[in-house]
């Protein structure tokens, strides 16, 4: 009785998994997902016999007509079948030396429900058989572990054809599946992201439409190193104007921080702390929140100051309408911006901007560095000046210029490890391994004694977020500030015809295997910028790190 009411259950299965329905977007999600697999791990593809591209642009006809996930299924696995006969070289040994970091990788879809048994196993098949030789798409820069592109197809994909746009929306969606080394933080599992934006991308007719839906996909990989830039197109404005002064969000207002060009800046009464609320008639806020699926950031500090740049430029010749508060009222003046050469003419103007100093000794016998603009051709003269100090303070709020080696080895003892990260596995795609990390110091009798200071904040991204990791193995290192951007590492970055974008190359940790993607450098002191504080001309920052200094608290 028991194996009768089995074999009838087996039987309804297969006659339910037969006629039911499956979607548009449920096709072409599967179908992404097995398109980019078999790129990657089937040997003829991954080899490169094969044009792939023009592979998936055959096959798409052919899944749209389909209505079942049985019809589905048996077009897939005919595709697979007429690649070719595998040759069977399970199991493929790992060598004893290789740990995996598996939180990116996630090949469960074999077990789709829209898949028939026979199609999974073909797939898992593959997986175990996967192509071990040098791929023929995708590339790992020697030394550095960020991936590269070659032999794709860079060119705009035809906007009014459905199949080549959906061709160049599974390229990038699976570049990010199997390399991006951080997929697992998203904050919107990336196979949602793709769900969400197939719509939009087969709605898109014309060249602004489908770039800005690319957009959307890019921003949701929430990476701070992650930029989009599209290229002119007849339509896109050719037009840059700037205002003519830097600034900050705070409290849902946009402070100025810096003038950068005093005439314009004066016309409008326009100084540090003047306050904006509002942008062509749109608050703070509603642009805070208007913007947030089109740029990409680890973290919300990173995610305003990106969006100051775009607040503060403007893509037309028109009157620009901005609201101050000032004198506890609110005045709307109509500004016009100029082009980059005269909005930011303190730039180009003799004496207009105040010198910064390298380095320099301040009261009470404290070091200060500017790690922006400080070189290594600076370092023997830095260490020398500030080598008997009480105290160093290394200002990170900036880009510095590949300085961490020099400074790292004065400051440290002994040899230290600063930073482990993880790399691509090029013959199992989606799998990371990790590295052997990155070491700083040596028998050092002469290093800094003092303390050390470090300045962080949002601008502290990448090499500055590498710089801190690598000063605070001193022992004596205490970070100030707030959150730094959380995009640590390298960039792989891809160009297009219509757009250029990148994404963080290696998955960044502490030694401990502590995570700084998305969270940044762990802080010790937190200061934030008041608008109080900017208005009175105060580094609050500097000024909290002298306290400390004097203090020890």
């Amino acid at each position: 009785m028991k194996k009768i009411t089995l074999f009838f259950l087996l039987v309804l299965t297969q006659i339910t998994f037969g006629q039911a329905k499956i979607t548009e977007t449920e096709k072409l999600v599967a179908t992404c997902k097995v398109w980019g697999f078999l790129k990657y791990y089937h040997p003829k593809v991954a080899k490169g016999d094969l044009n792939w591209d023009k592979q998936l642009l055959d096959v798409l006809p052919k899944i749209e007509k389909v209505q079942t996930q049985k019809e589905f299924s048996l077009i897939l696995e005919k595709w697979i079948d007429d690649l070719g006969p595998i040759k069977e070289i399970a199991p493929i040994v790992v060598p004893k030396d290789v740990e995996y970091f598996d939180k990116n990788f996630d090949l469960s879809w074999f077990n789709d429900k829209l898949f028939s048994k026979k199609l999974s196993k073909k797939l898992k098949f593959i997986e175990k058989n996967r192509f071990q030789g040098e791929q023929f798409y995708v590339y790992a820069a020697e030394g550095a572990g960020n991936i590269g592109l070659q032999n794709e197809s860079f060119a705009h994909p035809d906007f009014k054809n459905k199949d080549s746009k959906l061709r160049m929306i599974f390229m990038y969606w699976n570049l990010v599946e199997y390399f991006f080394p951080d997929k697992y933080l998203m904050d919107q599992k990336w196979d949602i992201t793709l769900e969400k934006i197939l719509p939009l991308v087969i709605k898109a007719d014309n060249q602004d439409d489908f770039y800005l839906a690319m957009r959307k996909l890019v921003s949701r990989i929430d990476d701070s190193h992650t930029e989009f830039y599209t290229y002119s197109s007849a339509t896109t404005p050719k037009i840059r104007n700037y205002f003519p002064a830097k600034g900050k969000i705070i409290d849902e207002k946009l402070v100025i921080t810096e003038i950068l060009a005093d005439s314009l800046a004066q016309a409008d009464n326009i100084k540090a702390g003047t306050i904006i609320t509002k942008i062509n008639d749109k608050t703070i806020r509603e642009i805070i929140a208007e913007n947030r699926d089109l740029i990409c950031a680890s973290n919300e500090p990173k995610y305003l100051d990106k969006l100051v740049e775009k607040i503060l430029r403007s893509y037309t010749a028109d009157l620009v309408k901005v609201e101050f508060f000032e004198n506890d009222k609110y005045v709307t003046k109509a500004m016009t911006w100029y082009d980059y050469h005269d909005s930011h003419r303190n730039e180009f103007k003799k004496g207009a901007r105040k010198k910064k100093e390298k380095f320099k000794i301040l009261d009470n016998n404290v070091g200060y560095v500017d790690m922006g603009i400080i070189a290594i051709k600076n370092i023997p003269d830095m260490i020398e000046a500030l080598k008997n100090t009480k105290a160093i303070v290394f200002d990170m709020r900036n880009y510095p210029k590949g300085t961490f080696e020099p400074i790292g080895n004065f400051l440290n003892s002994q040899e230290k490890k600063f930073a482990i990260y993880t790399l691509p596995d090029l013959s199992y795609p989606g799998r990371c391994t990790w590295s052997s990390g990155a070491s700083i110091g040596f028998d050092n009798k002469d290093y800094y004694k003092g303390k050390v200071i470090l300045l962080l904040n949002e601008k502290t991204q990448s090499q500055a977020e590498w710089t801190a990791m690598c000063f605070q193995t001193s022992g004596h290192a205490t970070i100030i500030g707030s959150q730094t951007s959380g995009a640590d590492g390298n960039v792989s970055i891809f160009d297009f015809e219509g757009f250029n974008t990148q994404f963080s190359g290696i998955g960044v940790f502490y030694p401990d295997k502590r995570e700084t993607q998305r969270i940044g450098i762990v802080l010790d002191i937190e200061v934030k910028p008041t608008i109080k504080g900017i208005q009175e001309g105060k580094d609050e920052v500097l000024d909290r790190a002298l306290m400390f200094i004097e203090t020890g608290v």
